[in-house]
This record gives structure tokens, sequence and C-alpha cells, in this order.
């Protein structure tokens, strides 16, 4: 179920953590979205989708209803959560939260997932770093939402997501990125221009003093993951988070 996953027990002044990238295995979804998608706007059977989210809510200990997902956009908007959500899916790319009753999840299918978490502070968060989000730098605004909790040793898993060799862009297209993130400049396979989205989102992340593991593969390389880039209709994997309690004590 799981292409990456760790659980960290609580110690000393520092929180549990579980957190963690799905694969395309272990759900019940029908090609050509087999078999684990988690993406309610991908032509799905909608019973196969939600099956396959109450398997990831319990994989981290939560009822489906406190496994929580954002309306993607491509923007830079980050929500703060406190409770499911009340009514509609809010518009966002970004959420955070100090509740470790809830596990916040972002979907992906090429896009780049992160996953922050501040142990000590006792604040975790999601991000969806697509191009436009990556060039827009919604990490600043990820990251500020959580200092902004408190947060001040920050955290990151960044997820698998298609890599710079297979991320073909116009030229113009790799110009800009490169003007906010310079090492996201690359070629692809062939020579032409292409954008390593990850490395951009995984600079922007060390310049704000977080301390990151960058998760190796491709989705458009390995067919465990989903990738748009490589069969158009697909289904989604997501990055999950979910803040554990503090140590007991004695």
């Amino acid at each position: 179920m799981y292409y990456w996953s760790d659980e960290i027990a609580p110690s000393s002044g520092r929180r549990g953590l579980r957190w963690g990238f799905t694969s395309r295995r272990g759900g019940v979804s029908a090609p050509p979205h087999d078999e684990l998608n988690l993406g309610g706007r991908t032509g799905d059977d909608p019973d196969a989708v939600a099956r396959n989210r109450e398997v990831v809510a319990s994989s981290v200990g939560v009822t489906v209803d406190r496994l929580l997902f954002m309306d993607q956009c491509h923007g830079t908007d980050v929500v703060v959560v406190d409770g499911p959500w009340a009514g509609s899916t809010p518009p966002a790319d970004g959420m955070v939260t100090t509740r470790d009753d809830l596990a916040l999840a972002v979907l992906v299918a090429d896009c780049v997932p992160v996953l922050l978490a501040d142990r000590v502070a006792g604040v975790v968060g999601v991000v969806h770093a697509g191009r436009p989000g990556m060039t827009a730098r919604i990490v600043d605004e990820a990251v500020a939402s959580m200092r902004a909790l408190g947060a001040l040793r920050i955290i990151a898993a960044v997820g698998p997501s298609v890599c710079g060799r297979c991320y073909e862009v116009p030229a113009a297209m790799r110009d800009a990125a490169a003007d906010v993130s310079p090492v996201s400049a690359t070629v692809s396979w062939s020579g032409t221009p292409a954008i390593d989205v990850a490395a951009g989102v995984v600079d922007q992340l060390r310049g704000h003093d977080v301390a990151v593991t960058w998760v190796p593969g491709c989705s458009r390389e390995d067919e465990r993951l989903y990738s748009y880039r490589q069969t158009g209709q697909t289904g989604r994997f997501a990055g999950v988070v979910r803040l554990g309690p503090l140590a007991a004590t004695a």
C-alpha cells in the first residue's frame, strides 16, 4: 500500500509521527485506476475511491472523515485545519494543523507531494507543489503557516514525482522556473529543456532550514505510482501525515 512510509515514536518533548506516500497497490479500483486510487475526480467509481480512502485512513489510525483532502488548484493558499470539513472541501494546495486526531493528505500523479512536521511544537502540514506551485513558492507559504502555529524545527519528506528527465517543457518555461530556483533547470532524456520540480522544492525547503528526506522515484518511470504524463487517464496517489501523541511521563 505504501511506496514509502515511516513511523517515529514519541520521545522526550517530541511527539510521535506517521507519514508516508502511498503506491497504486492494495486497493479496489478497476483499470485504468487500479488499484489504490485516492483521487475523486479521475473518472473512477466513487464507491471504490471511498473504500480506498478508508484503507488509508485505517493505516494511520483515523476514521475516514478525519483523513482530510484539499480541493487542489495549483495555487498558493494554505489553510489551518482544526477538524473535519464542515461543508465543501476548500480550494487550497496546503494544509497545516496542530491536531493529533486528524490526518492530512495531498494527492498527486506527477506533482511533488510534500509532508512537513515539527515534533516539538506539534505541527504538521502537507503541500501540493506542481510547477505552478513551485514557481509561485507555495513552500514559503506553508512554512510561514507552520511557524505561525509555533513551529521552529521543521522536517520534511518530499515524495516521488515526475523527474526532470521526464518533464520536457518549452525553453521559456524552464527559464521561468530557473528564475525562481536555478537548480530546477535541467534537460530531458532527449536533451530538450526540462524542469526538475522536486529539486526546486527541496532547494526552497532547505532555504528555510528545513531538514529534508527526499524519497527517490519517478512517477512516470515507476509502475507502482500514478502518472498523468505517462498514461493520461489515471488515478492519484497521496502523501499522508499524522501527528502522534507526546511520550508518556512517569
